[in-house]
């Protein structure tokens, strides 16, 4: 038996010895070897411009809360967080009282969000030839093709609060900006605290320029001169 990737090799390298590989084929044959490692390793995701990725950028915190939303009636049922309180969320989501009503209501890898929004919404028929095995579905970001958790993102799927139109890239956006929050609540501190220092050393280099060229240099070119004969 040969791998996905062997076969095609084999067949290029057994042609080429005998000079016979025309362009046409030498392309198809290509076209092969990159579907086979697209297959063995996955769909390479898209970079996506998440708005809380600058440096002086923060998190959105409407869809923070949206995210937690599609979360609880979308992911919560197999994915747990159990590092996350339900305290963590006041001040970024919701209320106080928002947060205890919800409460007493509930007793209690690679490429990162990139890759979580592109295999969440990247579901979708297999191509003509790829065959998967019942009670899988095809997603081509999903290492093999072949992945056990259905599509879980379908537009409407949520009702927001807030009434945003739930489509199933709004949805994804959401919830991987809520998994973000959830994996690094400190950002936006940590952003701010490093904006202050930066702030603070710039005057502090300022004032050392300062005191270089308009005092120091005075008296480092100052001249002294001695009188010997008095």
């Amino acid at each position: 038996m040969f791998g996905g990737r062997a076969l095609p090799r084999l067949l290029r390298e057994g042609l080429q010895s005998q000079n016979t590989v025309s362009p046409v084929l030498s392309s198809l044959i290509s076209k092969k070897e990159q579907e086979a490692g697209q297959a063995e390793h996955g769909l390479e995701a898209a970079t996506y411009p998440w708005p809380y990725s600058g440096i002086l950028n923060s998190y959105d915190h409407a869809s923070i809360r949206r995210g937690h939303q599609v979360y609880q009636q979308v992911c919560a049922s197999c994915h747990s967080m159990s590092l996350i309180s339900f305290r963590d969320l006041v001040g970024v989501a919701y209320t106080e009282e928002e947060t205890k009503a919800m409460a007493a209501e509930i007793e209690a890898r690679h490429n990162g969000q990139n890759y979580v929004f592109a295999l969440s919404t990247g579901y979708h028929d297999p191509p003509a030839g790829v065959t998967i095995r019942e009670g899988l579905h095809y997603n081509p970001y999903f290492p093999g093709g072949a992945i056990a958790m259905p599509k879980m993102l379908n537009d409407g799927a949520v009702e927001y609060e807030d009434g945003t139109p739930a489509t199933e890239a709004q949805l994804g956006k959401d919830v991987v900006t809520f998994l973000a929050w959830a994996a690094e609540p400190e950002m936006e501190e940590r952003k701010l605290m490093g904006f202050k220092w930066i702030f603070i050393l710039s005057l502090a280099l300022l004032q050392a320029g300062y005191y270089r060229r308009m005092r120091w240099s005075v008296l480092k070119s100052r001249k002294l001169v001695l009188d010997v004969v008095n």
